[in-house]
């Protein structure tokens, strides 16, 4: 690979809460590698090409929601770039435009159906600092360090039969605030669920950036774009990660 291409998508619409910076630490980490890294920036209205190596989507608001999920249903680029496996990191109002529907602006509105998913409205607003263990589903399978991040959303995200946690919350929130008898039976698939996993995406309400707080996830998207495994990757020892790491990580 000459040039690692990492698409920032929608961040005009999808930029409200800082997510732009994981699209910024995918570039950073791949050039303390020696790795030539560059953002393409996808504004709406836009055409997403197919064919970049990885893809960062952000959080937004209601209307920014709908136009978002709009534009990438007829455009079609995210959904072909997600059948031809290229990994793509989607976070908070992106998790929920991402599934089958979402609930905005007093409505249901139909997302891009890459998740298995519907998001409905919490009874409480989650808001505060959130952190999981990873569950390993799908492309995650290497993840082994906690997840920590900062949630504020009013989404109740349940997860279809395709679709698999990201992480099992230890603190927080996750995903919703709703679970069925199989749960308290032992199945977390909806209580304690944070984000979610499937096929080439990767997904969670947590903001942060989620990238600047889980350096591990961020080298698990440069291998997946990149074509080799976590442990193919080239250490960092980068003392300010770790001493945020220690300060967040409980």
């Amino acid at each position: 690979m000459t040039e690692l291409n990492i698409g920032l998508i929608l961040p005009d619409v999808l930029g409200t809460y800082g997510d732009d910076g994981n699209a910024l630490v995918l570039r950073q980490r791949a050039r303390m590698r020696g790795i030539s890294a560059e953002i393409q920036t996808v504004k709406l209205n836009e055409p997403v090409p197919s064919s970049l190596d990885v893809y960062c989507i952000g959080g937004g608001e209601d209307t920014a929601q709908i136009l978002a999920a709009e534009h990438l249903i007829k455009d079609q680029g995210l959904v072909r770039a997600a059948r031809a496996g290229r990994p793509i990191l989607a976070i908070c109002a992106g998790l929920q435009i991402l599934g089958d529907s979402f609930r905005a602006g007093g409505r249901v509105v139909d997302g891009v159906g890459l998740i298995d998913a519907t998001t409905v409205s919490l009874d409480t607003r989650a808001i505060g600092e959130s952190q999981s263990v990873p569950t390993g589903a799908g492309i995650t399978a290497e993840l082994t360090e906690p997840l920590s991040g900062f949630e504020n959303h009013m989404g109740s995200t349940l997860l279809g039969g395709d679709a698999q946690p990201l992480g099992k919350v230890t603190r927080g929130m996750g995903n919703c605030d709703t679970y069925n008898a199989a749960d308290i039976a032992g199945d977390y698939k909806q209580k304690d669920a944070e984000g979610a996993v499937q096929g080439s995406v990767i997904a969670t309400y947590m903001h942060g950036p989620v990238l600047a707080r889980n350096p591990q996830l961020a080298d698990l998207l440069l291998a997946q774009a990149m074509g080799i495994k976590l442990a193919e990757l080239e250490p960092l020892e980068i003392e300010s990660v770790a001493r945020l790491r220690k300060e967040r990580v409980k």
